[in-house]
């Protein structure tokens, strides 16, 4: 997509009050067409994302059986590896597709909130990450990063509130328990060619407010329906993240951001060799018990919301075990 918008956030940060409204009308802009860009001047620094992103390749490196002493979903837990073609994402919107071709490692929120509700879900949200032994550096590595991404996606969002006509702290007590999670990912070299159906990330839309995505540098496959339903794909911005909308946030602005279909594609030919692919998510969350209602300011003079109001946790409980056989 040579016109795929790529917007600096610096001025939310040292801008004035203009900026930040200038800021705000763009981004707006961009969420009302297709829920998609990349961001620039976002201040997570540079030996941060390298840490992370060397410790998340050093465990891919790692022989299958020693990455699965922390397979997770064994005992009920989320948070630890998913083994490749274990999670079929497509089935998160009732498409019934083979699984996907990628591996993962997943850690959860750093912190369970006080009075936790008995709900065996959120219960399974807030589970401890079960973190591997090797390479020694990868627990801190990750924390540090995702310390830094729930920083972010706090800003992003006193972003996002301007740009909906909200005073920037609209969001804070949605968010300030959040049961955001986090995924690095692998996408093994593919010498053979997918069953009918299947994708190396089958189609889907996230799930929450918002996805910070760090993709490799020069990689390819990342793929968005655009607003005529062709897909298109999305480029890697050097020094930036790729944010997404998630189906939280088009309910809260009752679609007038959208939360765009996007996969990462298979080779469509037996001959094709496609490389090895990693990419991490940070998947930000509100607060477990959040409810997620129409926003005043997206509902038109005498119109009604089109979504009942959700819990938070509810909805992200259904989505989450649909994808997993």
């Amino acid at each position: 997509m040579s016109d795929f918008p790529i917007i600096d956030i610096s001025p939310f940060f040292n801008g004035s009050s203009e900026d930040k409204i200038h800021l705000a009308r763009q981004v707006d802009e961009v969420c009302r067409e297709i829920g998609f860009l990349a961001i620039k001047g976002h201040r997570v620094s540079r030996e941060t994302i390298d840490n992370a992103w060397n410790a998340a390749s050093q465990f891919f490196d790692l022989p299958r059986d020693e990455k699965l002493k922390t397979k997770a979903l064994d005992g009920g837990n989320p948070y630890g590896y998913i083994p490749f073609a274990v999670e079929a994402l497509a089935k998160s919107r009732g498409e019934d597709t083979p699984p996907d071709l990628k591996e993962t490692l997943n850690m959860g929120p750093l912190e369970c909130p006080e009075n936790l509700s008995d709900d065996p879900g959120a219960k399974f949200t807030y589970s401890p990450t079960l973190w591997p032994e090797r390479p020694a550096e990868l627990k801190a590595s990750f924390i540090t990063y995702f310390k830094e991404l729930n920083s972010l996606a706090a800003n992003i969002m006193k972003i996002f509130a301007l740009a909906l006509d909200l005073p920037e702290d609209y969001f804070n007590h949605y968010i300030d328990k959040p049961a955001s999670a986090m995924r690095a990912i692998n996408y093994p070299e593919n010498r053979n060619p997918p069953k009918k159906g299947q994708q190396r990330a089958g189609a889907h839309s996230d799930y929450g407010s918002l996805t910070i995505l760090l993709p490799q540098k020069d990689s390819g496959g990342l793929e968005i329906l655009d607003p005529q339903g062709q897909w298109q794909e999305i480029p890697v911005v050097p020094g930036a993240f790729v944010v997404n909308i998630g189906d939280m946030l088009a309910t809260w602005t009752n679609d007038r951001w959208v939360s765009t279909l996007h996969r990462v594609k298979a080779p469509e030919k037996s001959t094709e060799i496609v490389p090895r692919r990693q990419s991490m998510a940070f998947f930000h969350m509100p607060n477990w018990d959040a409810e997620i209602a129409c926003i005043p300011t997206c509902l038109e003079n005498g119109g009604s919301p089109k979504y009942p109001p959700v819990t938070s946790g509810n909805y992200l409980m259904a989505k989450f075990q649909s994808t997993v056989e």
